[in-house]
């Protein structure tokens, strides 16, 4: 995956924020979770909660991190990727969004680095 955008699309973040599934996943995503474990978690189908990821991966408000196993068989973990969110209007009366994000270390770069190369190959 790469970098969350700097400027992320308000009305993409206000979707995902106004979504009371997406709302609850952000809420249980206190640690990295499978699609499977935030379903079970949330009491959401599978499926649904594959559409919900999809959306708040696009807010930029979710990170999607690939769990590199032993055994061949990798998953995809989830995890929040803000610290704060802030929708304001600015100086012209447009509203603007600004995401706060957690400092990203060694382990996430790398993260985003082999998602990346999964995707494209």
């Amino acid at each position: 995956m790469s970098a969350p955008d700097d400027d992320p699309d308000l009305s993409r973040v206000l979707d995902a924020l106004d979504d009371a599934d997406c709302r609850a996943f952000l809420r249980a995503l206190d640690e990295p979770m499978t699609a499977n474990e935030l379903s079970e978690a949330c009491d959401v189908p599978l499926s649904t909660t594959y559409r919900k990821l999809e959306s708040l991966t696009e807010a930029t408000l979710v990170a999607e991190e690939t769990e590199v196993r032993p055994d061949g068989r990798h998953r995809s973990r989830y995890r929040a990727d803000f610290d704060a969110i802030e929708v304001a209007f600015d100086d012209g009366r447009e509203l603007t969004v600004e995401i706060d994000r957690p400092p990203r270390g060694p382990s996430e770069r790398l993260a985003d680095i082999w998602s990346e190369v999964q995707r494209e190959t």
